[in-house]
């Protein structure tokens, strides 16, 4: 079988996805995407060579419209979704990655599995709690009393995951509005200070805050932007401020085209393996600790999810024993 006519072939080119036009059990043409992904030398070859798939095989060949979802075409574990279509003379093959798609559903499944589990741990201590105070039969004071502030301090607990899920439903729904404040992160960064004194002072923390010189004013949000100061502070005094070190540092500077937000802290570190996961939302490095410190696991997710809609950069840099340091650069323009 001759290959497909030049008009055939520039609309294969056209098409990202891989793409095949097969006639007679050989490939008649294909585009660039699908010889990266069968091979160079597909061309005018059994459709065998190309696709060794079985069921793939199987509905290419029977030349019918087809759409089709399957694993194992390029690499052993990688989705597609395969759609086949008549044309005179042959038949279209195309290839669809899915594996953005599939990635994406795992996300909201976990999500989905770890806001419950993190839900239901507080909630099953004040049932437990509560079921005790309605039982019939004496209770003391100091029983009651320390029931009572456990019942409290789980109910605020959940109020906080709730509270940090809708701000990232928040910040995911304004993900593609430009903000359009006039922003000064100095005054930020102030602000975010005052916010954190309570806490500092109840973990004996001292924050010092240096504000560089003519800091320009950048376009943002300003409730988002004082929200990422305020968990970048908060994260450094419940995880970093310690015997060894008691003090966090806020720095506000210009490198001329960015402004630069960074949170010091002289803690005890983050080993090299956690440092990429650290932005999941609920992930923990030490959970008992984080839920001790009265973390939800979704502060540096909410960080970079507003980091990206300021379309600006995030940089975690830590080790054992050495503090952490988080960066933040936003765009003036």
């Amino acid at each position: 079988m001759p290959t497909v006519d030049p008009i055939s072939q520039a609309i294969l080119d056209a098409i990202d996805e891989p793409a095949l036009i097969v006639g007679s059990g050989k490939v008649k043409g294909a585009n660039q995407a699908a010889q990266l992904l069968l091979g160079a030398a597909i061309q005018d070859r059994d459709l065998r060579f190309a696709i060794r798939h079985p069921l793939a095989l199987d509905t290419i060949m029977a030349g019918r419209p087809a759409d089709l979802e399957l694993i194992g075409i390029g690499s052993a574990d990688r989705p597609w979704h395969l759609s086949v279509r008549p044309l005179p003379g042959g038949t279209l093959v195309r290839l669809s990655d899915r594996s953005i798609l599939r990635a994406a559903e795992r996300m909201r499944t976990d999500f989905v599995a770890n806001a419950s589990h993190e839900l239901r741990t507080p909630l099953a201590t004040i049932i437990g709690y509560a079921e005790t105070l309605g039982e019939e039969g004496p209770i003391d004071d100091g029983m009651r009393t320390k029931f009572g502030a456990t019942i409290e301090a789980e109910a605020r607990r959940m109020l906080r995951i709730v509270e940090d899920l809708m701000s990232l439903s928040r910040i995911e729904a304004d993900r593609y509005r430009t903000p359009d404040e006039e922003i000064d992160m100095g005054e930020i960064a102030r602000i975010a200070m005052e916010h954190s004194k309570v806490l500092a002072d109840r973990r004996g923390c001292r924050i010092e805050v240096q504000i560089g010189d003519d800091i320009a004013l950048l376009k943002g949000d300003f409730g988002q932007l004082l929200q990422l100061a305020d968990n970048l502070i908060g994260n450094a005094i419940r995880y970093g401020c310690n015997e060894k070190s008691s003090t966090i540092e806020v720095k506000v500077a210009s490198d001329g085209q960015r402004v630069l937000l960074s949170v010091k802290d002289g803690g005890d570190g983050i080993a090299p393996q956690h440092l990429p996961r650290l932005t999941e939302r609920f992930y923990r490095v030490d959970s008992a600790r984080s839920r001790e410190s009265g973390g939800t696991g979704l502060g540096l997710a909410i960080v970079k999810h507003i980091v990206e809609r300021h379309r600006g950069e995030m940089r975690i840099d830590s080790a054992p024993g050495q503090g952490t340091e988080v960066t933040v650069a936003l765009p003036i323009e």
